[in-house]
C-alpha cells in the first residue's frame, strides 16, 4: 500500500492511497478459498468446487467485497500509523470512470482512492485550580418557610360548594368556562371548558379574577382586561382583550389553618415536622439552582481557557441539529424570526456561535474525563433511564424497551451524566468564594444564563 499526503491544512487532511493489484489478487484468492469450503453448487461435491469456476461465476462480486474490505483496512491502518483520530467518518473518493473500475474488478489495475477527514485537535488542559467560582448561598428566613407553608396549605385545603345562589368572593375556587378574544377574534390558548381558578391566587391575567367577584353560579358575562406588556406571548403582550365567561360553580374554602392536624393529613407528626420538611425541600431546590449556576461558571471558564480550532464537520452537524429544531418550533408556533425580534441572518450567526461553543466544550469535557478516568457506573445510567421512563405514565415498558433497543438514545442519557461528573470534578479543584444572594437574585442569574444560551430544549 502506498500513501501520499495531499492536504495538511489546520485540522483537514487528504490522503491518496494506492493498493497494489497483487495485494488485491491475494486477498481475492483467500476469499475464494473460503467460498470453496462453504460452496454447495449443483454438479459439484461440497468443498470440491474448482476455484477457477468460483472466480468465473463470483469473481466480480467477491472482488467488490475484497475492495471494500481493503479500503476500510487501509484507512484504519493509515490512521494508526499516523496516530490521528478523525473527528467523523472519513470520506472516501474513488475514480468514477467505469472502465477503470472494471479493470480493478478484473484484477488488471491497482486500487486508487482518496480519503478526506478532519482530525481531533490536541487539547492542552488548563490548571483547574486557577478557576475561580462564586458559590451562591441563600439563607432561608423563617418568614419564607411560613410563606411556603401557607402556600402549601392553600393548595391542599378543601372546598365546599356554596350552592345555587353562591356568590364569588375572594378566596373562593370557581369552576368556569371562558373564551378570550382580541378585536373580537378568538386567540390560541384562550379557551377552556370547566377550568378552576382560586380568586386572589394571581394565576390569571391581572384584573380578571377581581372582576369575577360578585358573580354567581350560572351567570354569564364579558370581562375586559389588558395583557401585561411583558406577557410571555408577544402576540398578546400589551393588547386589550375580552373574555366571555360562564360560572359553573362556586366553592368556598373550608375552615382550617396550617396546624398539627393539617400536618398529619400530609403524613407528618406535627406542624414543626412539616416546617422542617418544607425547609429541607426549599434547601434542596436552592442547592440544585446553585449547582446549575456553578455549572455555568465552570463551562464558561473552560470555554474561555481553551481556544483551539474545532472540526468544521462537528460544528456543522451541531448547528444543523439546533437549526432544525429552531425552525420546527417556529413552524409549530406559526411565528417568524421577525416575530422573535431578530432576523434569519442574525439568528444563524448566533446559533453558529453556540454550536461552535458546544463542540469545543464537548471536546474539552471528553479530554478531562479521559485523562482523569471519569466513568459512568451502570447504576447511574440505569437511574437516569428510570427517571426518563417515569416521565411517561402508562407507557413505561414501551419507553424502557425503546431505550434498550436504541444505543443513540442511551447515549443521549449518558452525555449529561458524564458532563455533570466532569463539572463536579473541576469545581472541586477550583477556588470557590461564597456569595450570599437572595432567591430572587439567584433565579435572575439562572434566567440570564438560559437567555444567553437560548436554544430549544434538548438541542
Amino acid at each position: 500500500m502506498q500513501t501520499n499526503e495531499t492536504l495538511n491544512e489546520g485540522l483537514k487532511r487528504k490522503l491518496s492511497i494506492i493498493i497494489k493489484r497483487e495485494d488485491l489478487s491475494s486477498q481475492l484468492d483467500a476469499k475464494l478459498q473460503e467460498m470453496k469450503a462453504q460452496a454447495n453448487i449443483k454438479g459439484f461435491r461440497p468443498g470440491k468446487v474448482p476455484v477457477s469456476y468460483l472466480k468465473k461465476v463470483y469473481g466480480v462480486s467477491a472482488m467488490s467485497e475484497v475492495m471494500q474490505n481493503a479500503i476500510n483496512a487501509g484507512v484504519q491502518e493509515t490512521l494508526e500509523i499516523r496516530k490521528e483520530k478523525p473527528a467523523m467518518q472519513p470520506k472516501i473518493d474513488m475514480d468514477e470512470d467505469q472502465a477503470i473500475i472494471n479493470k480493478v474488478l478484473a484484477g488488471e489495475a491497482d486500487l486508487a482512492f482518496e480519503v478526506s477527514y478532519e482530525i481531533l485537535p490536541e487539547i492542552k488542559l488548563m490548571d483547574f485550580k486557577s478557576v475561580k467560582l462564586d458559590k451562591p448561598v441563600v439563607d432561608i428566613e423563617d418568614k419564607e418557610v411560613e410563606t411556603e407553608l401557607e402556600r402549601l396549605f392553600l393548595n391542599q385545603r378543601q372546598y365546599e360548594d356554596k350552592g345555587e345562589k353562591g356568590v364569588v368572593a375572594d378566596g373562593d375556587k370557581v369552576g368556569l368556562n371562558f373564551e378570550g378574544k382580541v378585536d373580537g377574534v378568538p386567540f390560541d390558548g384562550g379557551k377552556a371548558d370547566h377550568s378552576h381558578l382560586v380568586i386572589g391566587s394571581g394565576d390569571f391575567i391581572p384584573g380578571f379574577e377581581e372582576k369575577l367577584i360578585g358573580m354567581k353560579k350560572g351567570d354569564k358575562g364579558v370581562i375586559d382586561v389588558t395583557f401585561p406588556k411583558d406577557y410571555s406571548s408577544e402576540d398578546l403582550a400589551g393588547k386589550k382583550a375580552t373574555f366571555d365567561v360562564e360560572i359553573l360553580h362556586v366553592d368556598a374554602p373550608k375552615e382550617g389553618k396550617a396546624d398539627d392536624e393539617f400536618a398529619k393529613t400530609l403524613g407528618m407528626d406535627n406542624l414543626d415536622a412539616l416546617k422542617d420538611a418544607v425547609r429541607t425541600q426549599m434547601t434542596s431546590a436552592l442547592e440544585s439552582m446553585g449547582a446549575q449556576r456553578i455549572k455555568r461558571q465552570v463551562l464558561d471558564a473552560l470555554d474561555d481557557a481553551h481556544k483551539f480550532d474545532v472540526p468544521e464537520q462537528l460544528v456543522e452537524a451541531e448547528f444543523k441539529s439546533i437549526w432544525d429544531r429552531i425552525n420546527h418550533e417556529l413552524k409549530e408556533s406559526k411565528k417568524s424570526f421577525e416575530d422573535e425580534g431578530t432576523t434569519e441572518e442574525k439568528a444563524k450567526a448566533q446559533y453558529e456561535r453556540i454550536a461552535e461553543r458546544r463542540v469545543r466544550l464537548g471536546l474539552v469535557v471528553a479530554e478531562i474525563g479521559n485523562i482523569n478516568k471519569i466513568e459512568i457506573a451502570e447504576e447511574e445510567l440505569q437511574q437516569a433511564l428510570m427517571a426518563e421512563v417515569r416521565r411517561f405514565p402508562g407507557q413505561e415498558q414501551e419507553v424502557y424497551d425503546d431505550y434498550r433497543k436504541n444505543p443513540d438514545a442511551v447515549a443521549g442519557l449518558r452525555a449529561p451524566i458524564y458532563e455533570n461528573k466532569v463539572v463536579t470534578f473541576v469545581s472541586e479543584l477550583a477556588e470557590k468564594t461564597e456569595k450570599k444572594v437572595t432567591r430572587e437574585e439567584l433565579a435572575e442569574m439562572i434566567k440570564k444564563d438560559e437567555e444567553d444560551d437560548d436554544v430549544p430544549n434538548g438541542a
